[in-house]
């Protein structure tokens, strides 16, 4: 089988009803895949016990899996440093950090028995830059990208897994102008140009460990 070619291959996305994966379930099904767009009434994913059960879920339903992606997260609230509470950072690490991990722990034996297997794990260009406002968010990402390289060692050779660092793609109309300045294009991206960023990733057969930004120079600026 041609790397890269979906010739029915099966994926699970986590977070797929929201903007980001909502729009790569909907490339991957282009692509020819057979999906699972999970949601939050797929269970709790910072739970090892219900991450297992929602791949085991998908692995029967799909018949296997080739494509994990996960696009769960939770805990994106701004708050001054000064009125952050435990139960920020419980959410914030939650779904982003653990379900990673439980994710990547559940999927892994179908990976490893797929001739694809690709983890890809939606960080955020807040793994890299210190937003005051946004301290658990940002830590947790942080956490993730550490995890995308953690389980690319622990899963090779049979298992790639890769991160896509997203900037402003996904921006309420009011902020538009403001979040635009903030690139080197001038301009915000979509939840589209993370999705053909994990297009990229399934035919990228040589790409392993790393992370993929999707920020149009938000990080240089």
């Amino acid at each position: 089988m041609v790397p890269g070619v979906a010739d029915s291959r099966s994926a699970l996305v986590t977070g797929g009803t929201g903007r980001v994966g909502g729009a790569v379930a909907a490339r991957l099904e282009a692509d020819g895949f057979r999906v699972l767009a999970a949601g939050r009434r797929d269970g709790d994913l910072s739970d090892p016990r219900a991450a297992a059960a929602l791949v085991a879920r998908a692995a029967e339903e799909l018949g296997g899996l080739d494509l994990v992606v996960h696009a769960a997260s939770d805990g994106f609230t701004p708050k001054p440093v000064e009125e952050v509470r435990e139960e920020d950072w419980d959410a914030a690490f939650g779904a982003t950090a653990k379900g990673s991990f439980f994710v990547g722990q559940a999927a892994a034996p179908h990976l490893r028995a797929s001739d694809l297997g690709l983890l890809v794990l939606v960080e955020d260009v807040a793994a890299y830059q210190p937003w005051p406002s946004f301290a658990p968010h940002c830590a947790a990402k942080a956490a993730q990208a550490m995890l995308t390289r953690v389980l690319a060692r622990a899963l090779a050779p049979d298992v790639r897994v890769c991160g896509v660092a997203p900037g402003p793609v996904a921006v309420e109309p009011d902020q538009e102008e403001r979040r635009a300045s903030e690139t080197l294009l001038q301009r915000t991206g979509s939840p589209d140009d993370v999705a053909e960023a994990v297009a990229y990733l399934v035919r990228a057969a040589f790409v392993t460990g790393t992370s993929l930004v999707v920020d149009g120079g938000r990080l240089l600026r």
